[in-house]
């Protein structure tokens, strides 16, 4: 699984970032015996609370793409978002709506790695933790990061989203 391509790109853009994490180790992917499809059963596989999953939620705002990186312990609420931004109608993209932006399917979209940048939000509640983890490209992989690592490499906005 580690020569996904999506691995390959998702961990190509952490070393190219320099990402790290909380003890300054080099981000890495890590691959999990079984595929993580929700935030619980991530955070299950990692032994760590659900709120440090950082999911990548891709949504459809009037034609284009905005990636939500919100706690795997809170629900986006879209009005809220599509309020703050200015955007007309905000709703959950398709699957191939997400493939064709992020060059991933739904259940392992990773924060970076796509064919180009994704507007990108990035939940405030995140910040709490030492560490958070989030999808690696694919179902089974995952990576640490901390909460200001995360935003640099996005180019992230914080924002309260829940």
């Amino acid at each position: 699984m580690r020569e996904h391509p999506n691995v390959i790109a998702v961990q190509d853009a952490l070393d190219a970032a320099g990402a790290c994490t909380a003890d300054g180790a080099a981000s890495q992917v890590l691959i999990l015996d079984e595929g993580a499809h929700t935030a619980a059963a991530a955070a299950a596989a990692l032994c760590i609370e659900v709120g440090q999953i950082a999911n990548s939620l891709i949504f459809d705002a009037d034609g284009e793409p905005l990636l939500v990186l919100t706690s795997g312990a809170h629900r986006v609420d879209t009005a809220r978002v599509a309020a703050s931004l200015g955007v007309g109608k905000l709703r959950r993209a398709t699957p191939e709506f997400v493939r064709e932006h992020t060059g991933q399917a739904i259940g392992g979209v990773a924060p970076l790695g796509h064919p180009k940048p994704v507007r990108t939000l990035v939940d405030k509640v995140l910040e709490q933790y030492r560490d958070v983890w989030a999808a690696g490209g694919v179902p089974q992989a995952v990576f640490p990061i901390t909460y200001a690592e995360l935003v640099r490499i996005t180019g992230g906005t914080p924002a309260d989203v829940a």
